[in-house]
């Protein structure tokens, strides 16, 4: 294929242009009244320049041609009563032209505000697997590129099309007053203008998709650079680094040309095209005056007719560019407007429990630290409540992230209230996916996940992880406070809660050290902490949740030993009673679980506790003795 089209991909042209633009107008309908009243000025704006600009016949052909002949008061009165109507007529549209101006700001930022509301909303509903396959700079560059696109649109190019629309409209009319035979000229001239917008407008809207999606994928390699730059240092992988950006960028930079080499040379042929007809209607003009068939006023007024009459067709060549760009964005933020948020269909709810003395629950209004399953029954519309204990069972699970990527094979297990379980395992065994399937993450294909007894399809996603808490391999601090951070596991959780739960998980006595202590500010991802303490503070965070299940994925992998050992009496402490799950390449830290389960290739081959595992000389008892290491 010629250069030009390699960067093409299915679906680089914006789809339907029309629905898009429909859809951005639907953003804009509340303020129907400041679109009317923009439309106004817009008119008032137009006609006075097409107003003014047929002053100018009178001016020459009333008093100057007579005045030049013969000098008379009343004509030099009437002469300056014209120039000051004249005047004040293009100081209307200009005013008006201002007015317009700052209202269309004003939409167009409450409309991007409403559309970045939608886009972020949207955001939070979709599930884990979205954000898996889409990398963070990509989704970045629709909060910025492309919402930016759309601005630049509204605030600019919407205004100066009905502008430019109602100012040809209004000069074509006057044309053919003033005279149809320069009227037909200017048509002719029109018609090479437009076939001309159509064939470099057609290739020019083919390549600005193409770019949008070129500069969200460096954008997310940038993202993952930055992130990564240790890693880079470590491994002296700039070279490699350069190289993969070279490569990205340069597919940017080839889609950027072929999008906007078309849309820059447009103005500049526009603009030659409107000097040939200026030229072309000043000879014939000159020839139909010296003729007698119009006057030298005609003449001068269609001259400055032709100049208002192309000039809004360039501009619109002009902001051809940005509207591509734009719509080519807007069309990649309603796709992810457009994906299907994360099915729920649970209805077993979490709720607050109160037990009398036989046993029975009932639901309670205010917070009493006991917590309860409301199973509502379709069928005879009763409600049962089962007390929340936190026992997880899986019954021969087969799942996969990819159809054809099997990653779990038949697994079953049962964790009961109170059970620490652990789960040991090369990489990519399955460790990380069973803790996923607990959280509803992703659902399963096939096999039953119940929790207290109850599929945990039934029960509404935001209750069951509530009733969760997980520390994840990689920290995560958010821009706050330590107390904020930690808080973020129980917001309404009190400073003593805070404190407490910070002191269970060893982090009290480094965090009343710091600066401001809890009050302490913590900005890009904890970076002033260690990743020890960052580990530390998310530990605390699942403890001040006081979850009946807690879920630990390598929790302890950023910490030493010592600080280890530790932490591991205060989790004794906040595990008691409770169902807990960790995942752990230090065999040390699973030795006192109630159960230790040995993945391979996504299946089960050892249970036990530490002391039946050694006696059974199997896989554990290698791994523990060093006789075979985790991959």
């Amino acid at each position: 294929m010629p250069g030009p089209m390699r960067n093409l991909r299915p679906g680089s042209k914006p789809k339907n242009a029309g629905r898009t633009l429909k859809r951005i107008y639907d953003y804009m309908k509340e303020y129907r009244i400041r679109l009317i009243l923009i439309l106004i000025l817009i008119t008032l704006s137009a006609g006075a320049q097409i107003v003014g600009t047929s002053f100018l016949k009178i001016v020459i052909d009333k008093y100057i041609e007579p005045l030049s002949r013969n000098y008379d008061t009343i004509l030099l009165h009437g002469f300056i009563k014209t120039l000051l109507l004249m005047g004040g007529t293009f100081l209307l549209g200009a005013l008006s032209t201002y007015a317009f101006c700052r209202i269309m700001l004003s939409v167009s930022t409450k409309t991007l505000y409403k559309i970045r509301v939608d886009l972020f909303h949207k955001m939070e509903s979709l599930p884990i697997k979205y954000f898996d396959t889409h990398t963070h700079g990509e989704l970045m560059s629709r909060y910025t590129n492309d919402t930016d696109a759309i601005r630049e649109m509204l605030s600019n190019s919407v205004a100066n099309f009905i502008s430019s629309g109602i100012t040809v409209a209004g000069v074509f009319i006057m044309m053919l007053v003033f005279s149809w035979q320069l009227t037909i000229l200017v048509v002719l001239m029109l018609f090479v203008m437009l076939k001309v917008i159509k064939k470099i407008g057609g290739k020019s809207g083919l390549y600005f998709k193409a770019q949008q999606k070129e500069l969200g994928r460096v954008n997310g390699f940038i993202e993952e650079m930055f992130e990564g730059q240790r890693v880079v240092k470590v491994f002296c992988h700039e070279e490699a680094s350069k190289l993969q950006f070279d490569k990205l960028n340069s597919e940017l930079c080839e889609a950027a040309t072929n999008a906007n080499t078309f849309a820059n040379i447009l103005m500049p042929i526009m603009g030659n095209l409107s000097h040939v007809l200026y030229a072309l209607t000043a000879v014939f003009g000159g020839v139909l005056a010296v003729l007698g068939s119009i006057s030298l006023g005609t003449v001068v007024a269609f001259l400055q007719f032709t100049r208002s009459f192309s000039q809004p067709i360039t501009q619109i060549s002009q902001q051809l560019n940005s509207v591509l760009t734009a719509l080519a964005g807007a069309e990649r933020i309603f796709e992810m407007v457009d994906e299907a948020p994360e099915a729920d269909d649970g209805y077993v709810t979490l709720v607050n429990a109160s037990m009398d003395e036989r046993g029975n629950i009932t639901e309670a209004k205010e917070h009493t630290g006991i917590w309860a399953w409301k199973h509502p029954h379709a069928g005879d519309g009763t409600i049962t409540y089962t007390q929340v204990g936190g026992a997880v069972t899986f019954d021969n699970v087969v799942f996969g992230y990819e159809e054809n990527k099997i990653v779990l094979r038949g697994i079953s297990l049962y964790a009961y209230p109170g059970q620490k379980i652990a789960f040991v395992g090369s990489t990519g065994a399955g460790k990380t996916t069973i803790t996923n399937l607990i959280n509803r993450f992703y659902d399963v294909p096939d096999g039953k996940i119940r929790y207290d007894g109850i599929n945990i399809n039934k029960i509404r996603k935001a209750d069951l992880r509530r009733s969760l808490a997980m520390v994840l391999q990689d920290s995560h601090l958010f821009t706050g406070t330590v107390m904020d951070n930690i808080r973020y596991g129980k917001l309404d959780a009190s400073d003593e809660e805070v404190i407490e739960a910070s002191k269970l998980a060893n982090a009290h006595s480094f965090i009343k050290h710091l600066p401001q202590g809890y009050h302490t500010m913590l900005t890009s991802d904890g970076a002033n902490l260690s990743q020890g303490q960052r580990q530390l503070i998310t530990i605390a965070r699942a403890a001040v949740a006081d979850p009946p299940v807690l879920i630990l994925d390598e929790a302890t992998s950023s910490i030493d030993t010592r600080t280890e050992a530790l932490i591991e009496k205060g989790m004794d402490g906040l595990m008691e009673g409770r169902t807990v799950f960790v995942i752990a390449h230090r065999l040390s830290t699973v030795r006192n679980s109630h159960a230790i389960i040995v993945l391979e290739n996504g299946r089960i081959i050892e249970r036990g506790n530490h002391n039946e595992l050694i006696a059974q000389k199997g896989r554990y008892y290698q791994l523990y003795t060093g006789m075979f290491e985790l991959s």
